[in-house]
């Protein structure tokens, strides 16, 4: 399994018309039969007027040959396309792995998340090593949150490591950022953990209407 992670930076005032016709024109166009919607957000903190949605496909051969055939669905070309493409600014693309051992996850408690998109910079040949540390440290920091899902980039920017967490809303963050600060075996991962980065980002997502993880 791959995932796509792609982000697409909006004109600035037209986020609430692509989005309608994200839901009433491409979705009902595309469903998932050109690869599966895993997420769909837009961004609340961070860079704004985004829109970020991840997929995922069996390989990526698959991508190649799904994404082929949605260029050719004169529903998609002819109806969606033409519509949507004069508010997109700028596209951004990624290509990720899961990393063994963490699936992708939703929620268990129902109802709709804040989520949080992490992307760090590992030095080169690092990222490894970090998303060891990562999953040794991963029980201590679950206790107070779960993650979504972890991957690492096979396309894009390299030696990256890309990671979803969901919560409540952001008082829930801010709680168990706060716990996290001081658990010992938290911290020990961090000490290992910061000097194999060179850059760190966040973004805080609010799922859209058609997004499976809620």
């Amino acid at each position: 399994m791959i995932y796509e992670l792609r982000t697409y930076t909006l004109i600035p005032g037209t986020q609430a018309e692509y989005l309608r016709l994200n839901r009433d024109v491409g979705r009902k166009i595309r469903g998932d039969r050109f690869g599966k919607l895993e997420g769909a957000w837009t961004t609340e903190f961070g860079t704004l007027n985004q829109y970020v949605h991840l997929w995922s496909y069996p390989d990526l051969n698959e991508r190649e040959r799904l994404r082929g055939a949605l260029a050719k669905d004169e529903g998609w070309t002819r109806e969606y396309v033409p519509q949507i493409r004069p508010m997109i600014l700028t596209q951004e693309n990624k290509i990720l792995n899961g990393v063994d051992g963490v699936p992708l996850t939703a929620p268990a408690d129902g109802g709709r998340h804040v989520y949080e998109l992490r992307s760090y910079r590992a030095h080169t040949g690092k990222a490894g090593e970090w998303v060891a540390h990562f999953k040794a440290g991963l029980p201590a920091r679950q206790k107070y949150s779960k993650m979504v899902g972890l991957w690492t980039t096979e396309v894009s920017m390299l030696n990256q490591v890309v990671h979803l967490w969901a919560y409540t809303d952001l008082s829930h963050r801010a709680d168990v950022r706060s716990k996290t600060v001081q658990d010992p075996e938290w911290q020990a991962f961090l000490k290992k953990g910061y000097p194999l980065l060179t850059h760190m980002e966040s973004v805080i997502l609010a799922s859209t209407e058609v997004s499976p993880l809620r």
